[in-house]
């Protein structure tokens, strides 16, 4: 079973959380994707259990648990992948323009996945770069690495997981797991359901 919610860190960091949850919360500029992120996490698991947090900071249930989950946020949007088939990673972008793409596909993309951004129409080569990129950064955050170790991935290889992406409303969504997902079952959380 996979799970993937989609919401508006703006609408969702207000939410209702435990207090022993919000005292939790960092304070400074991460405090509002954080409380997001716990509420969405609250949303698909009730009581929430304890969180941990791995040797590199990848998020996971303390206590022994059948469920794996990862969050990634982008701009206002915030998305949470929750799993009972083990390890996954999510990675959500908002499609925008970046100036310096080309220099980030060309020193952290390899040649089979800037190929794929020179077969798109010149109008479509950004949206590419953030397919591959969003594929990229599922895949390192379902292994529990950095965004440092993008390089080392490549996305057109099949590598004993499943790698699924999709574009809609301005962003670009991609999601690393055990086990196919067609990622075409989005919960969509607004300010109305809180």
């Amino acid at each position: 079973m996979y799970r993937f919610w989609l919401g508006k860190v703006s609408q969702l960091s207000h939410g209702e959380l435990p207090a022993n949850v919000i005292a939790r919360a960092p304070n400074g500029p991460t405090r509002a994707s954080w409380l997001a992120g716990r509420v969405l996490l609250c949303r698909a698991v009730s009581p929430l259990p304890e969180i941990s947090y791995a040797e590199r900071g990848k998020p996971a249930f303390a206590v022994a648990s059948s469920l794996w989950f990862n969050l990634s946020h982008s701009g206002d949007d915030i998305a949470l992948l929750l799993s009972d088939e083990g390890e996954v990673g999510c990675d959500i972008e908002v499609l925008r323009a970046r100036k310096n793409w080309p220099a980030l596909a060309e020193s952290l993309f390899c040649p089979a996945e800037r190929e794929q951004i020179t077969l798109e129409a010149p109008e479509q080569q950004l949206a590419a770069f953030w397919r591959i990129w969003t594929r990229k950064e599922a895949i390192v955050k379902q292994r529990g690495g950095s965004v440092w170790q993008m390089a080392s991935v490549d996305s057109t290889r099949n590598a004993g997981y499943f790698v699924t992406d999709l574009q809609t409303d301005g962003l670009s969504i991609a999601v690393c797991t055990p086990t196919p997902y067609p990622l075409d079952n989005i919960i969509r959380i607004s300010s109305a359901q809180l």
